[in-house]
């Protein structure tokens, strides 16, 4: 199933922020469970479970907008988290593959604890948080746009002698996975919310906006990953190594700019591994326009790749194609790669 199949007229998924209607969270919720199909996650959803948590929300909206009010509620096997509070898992059954997904602003970081913790390690009971999301077994941020080691990005319970255990995002997604054997074991989840200065690798929350992407003289990639269809437009590129004054398209044909070391590149997938998608733009000059691609795929992606040599910035619009506007797949193109134009 294609994502931009469910979400093609909306704006968030799951429980994104209070503000959103219920229909509105409710497709971005399916959006998820499409993302995980086939990972064996959503065999685990009960149908009232996946009903029930959407739109209990709505009655909270009002309390919500006092400072002194903190938001509660359970957490589901599989769910989807866009606001601060404390969610608490009660296993009714054995849950063998649970996952929690946790989603902020572009411009904040997320930090996670641990607390009131009933499991069994011994038995192979587990709690894991993750620094970055896994859908379909690929990472976000890749590997090689993430500051920290693979093995150092998780935060597991059970190799912990404290009693809580936290930790804190690098980007604006997080994730827990969680595995329960005995009914009545579980935990609850802390979500905090931290502003971040200088916001790197974000995952939108939504297939319409716009945003600028810095980097002050660090050597670094980041990325901002959109999973629609969309069209996307350059519309400020200010990078230290101005050596080319052409746009690369469809880099296949020509080298690119990648020997640059300072250059933003637009990628298209169906998955959300930077480094498994296909490359279908670059620029590595300073721009003061109009830069304008379709990128008709599940996932649509600007990067921006900086030595660390200078100060890298470059500010983009993005919006929904319609289905009428997803260019056509052209013959004898990539296997499995969508189009662009």
């Amino acid at each position: 199933m294609r994502i931009y199949s469910l979400c093609a007229s909306e704006n968030t998924c799951g429980e994104t922020l209070l503000r959103m209607s219920a229909a509105l969270r409710a497709q971005l919720f399916l959006c998820l469970i499409s993302l995980l199909s086939g990972t064996g996650l959503t065999r685990y959803i009960e149908d009232n479970e996946a009903s029930d948590g959407l739109y209990s929300l709505i009655s909270l909206a009002q309390k919500r907008e006092s400072e002194d009010f903190i938001f509660r509620r359970p957490l589901r096997c599989l769910d989807m988290l866009a606001t601060e509070g404390y969610f608490t898992f009660v296993a009714s059954r054995p849950q063998l593959a649970c996952a929690a997904f946790i989603i902020a602003e572009p411009s904040e970081v997320i930090t996670l604890e641990l607390s009131d913790v009933s499991i069994d390690c011994s038995a192979g009971d587990f709690i894991k948080i993750f620094d970055g999301w896994v859908l379909k077994g690929e990472k976000f941020p890749s590997s090689n746009d993430h500051p920290l080691l693979p093995h150092e990005r998780y935060t597991d319970y059970c190799s912990s002698a404290a009693s809580s255990v936290s930790g804190q995002s690098s980007q604006n997604v997080a994730m827990i996975f969680f595995r329960i054997h005995s009914p009545e074991s579980g935990f609850t989840l802390a979500v905090k919310k931290v502003h971040n200065p200088f916001p790197c690798n974000i995952m939108s929350q939504s297939p319409e906006g716009s945003f600028t992407m810095v980097m002050p003289h660090q050597r670094r990639n980041c990325s901002f990953s959109i999973i629609y269809p969309v069209e996307i437009r350059l519309t400020d590129l200010s990078l230290g190594d101005a050596k080319s004054n052409e746009i690369s398209p469809l880099r296949q044909k020509w080298p690119g700019c990648s020997g640059s070391g300072d250059y933003v590149e637009l990628l298209g997938g169906n998955g959300v591994d930077t480094s498994k998608m296909f490359p279908v733009a670059d620029l590595c000059f300073s721009l003061s326009g109009l830069a304008q691609m379709k990128i008709g795929c599940d996932n649509s992606v600007v990067r921006l790749v900086s030595s660390g040599n200078y100060i890298n910035r470059v500010t983009f619009q993005y919006r929904l194609l319609d289905q009428n506007e997803i260019p056509k797949t052209r013959e004898n193109i990539l296997e499995n790669f969508c189009s662009v134009e």
